[in-house]
């Protein structure tokens, strides 16, 4: 069983807990995930590490509540115990030799690339970042990035805070005012990606995506997580989460994650009802 000792409400769908997991703290690194179990009837849903404390042994996750399992885990409070808390797994982002890189990040990706960000200010790296959501209410972390960012720009769609606009607009500007970035690393919803990549490729940028599909076991050996990159499969739990964004069959990826939605849509529901009628 695993503590968890802290629980911050980003958003109306997003939270922060802090898991206490001595273990995987002590090796975790910026994008890296875990997988867990809410209790022991639970379904196993992979989270990627947001952060970690080495010194106090936790570990930080941030999720979005989608389905039945986030719905569930939401309902636990700081002093309340998960049935299980397994990583790190997956390989981590490759960020050595880097000098200058832009990160973009959508959504409740913000959340993994943020200590990818904070990993490459500390060693030196000019971080530009460029976040995006679609309305205010919806923004997290920007606090955390504009301390860890040389430059820093926030999209709103309706622009109701920071910029109007998607984030491959100022992504855009960026690459074509001169910013020559030794990378472009990615994170967020696929059709974002795919449109981060379409920006970049024009241009040689190499472009780095985080791929988090459905996932099992996170050991490549239910196959649930397979994608094709550069024309062959590819497992994102054990070949990743990171690939070349230039080499990823976003189209099939895209597919292969509406496949579930209205599955996730419906046990969220019942899960919902569950809760609503336990309080009653």
């Amino acid at each position: 069983m695993y503590k968890i000792v802290n629980k911050k409400i980003l958003n109306p769908t997003v939270t922060m807990i802090d898991v206490e997991a001595p273990l995987v703290a002590a090796k975790a690194q910026p994008g890296q995930f875990i997988i867990l179990r809410v209790d022991e009837e639970g379904e196993r849903i992979p989270l990627t590490v947001a952060g970690y404390d080495r010194q106090a042994g936790t570990v930080k996750v941030i999720y979005q509540i989608v389905g039945a399992t986030t719905a569930a885990l939401n309902q636990k409070e700081a002093g309340d115990y998960i049935q299980d808390f397994v990583g790190p797994l997956g390989k981590e982002t490759k960020i050595e030799g880097l000098k200058k890189v832009c990160m973009v990040g959508g959504g409740v990706g913000c959340s993994i690339a943020l200590p990818i960000a904070q990993k490459l200010h500390e060693m030196g790296c000019e971080v530009h970042s460029i976040i995006g959501f679609r309305t205010k209410e919806l923004v997290i972390l920007e606090d955390e990035f504009r301390a860890c960012s040389d430059k820093f720009t926030l999209m709103t769609d309706d622009g109701s805070h920071g910029r109007q606009g998607v984030v491959t607009l100022p992504l855009k500007e960026a690459i074509e005012a001169g910013e020559n970035y030794d990378e472009v690393i990615t994170i967020g919803p696929l059709i974002m990606m795919k449109f981060v990549v379409a920006t970049t490729k024009p241009y040689n940028v190499p472009t780095t995506v985080s791929m988090c599909p459905i996932m099992i076991d996170g050991t490549g050996m239910c196959g649930g997580c397979r994608l094709t990159v550069g024309g062959c499969t590819k497992f994102a739990c054990v070949d990743g989460p990171d690939f070349n964004g230039f080499e990823v069959d976003f189209d099939e990826a895209i597919s292969r994650g509406a496949m579930y939605k209205d599955f996730e849509r419906h046990a969220y529901e019942e899960t919902c009802n569950l809760f609503n009628k336990e309080v009653k």
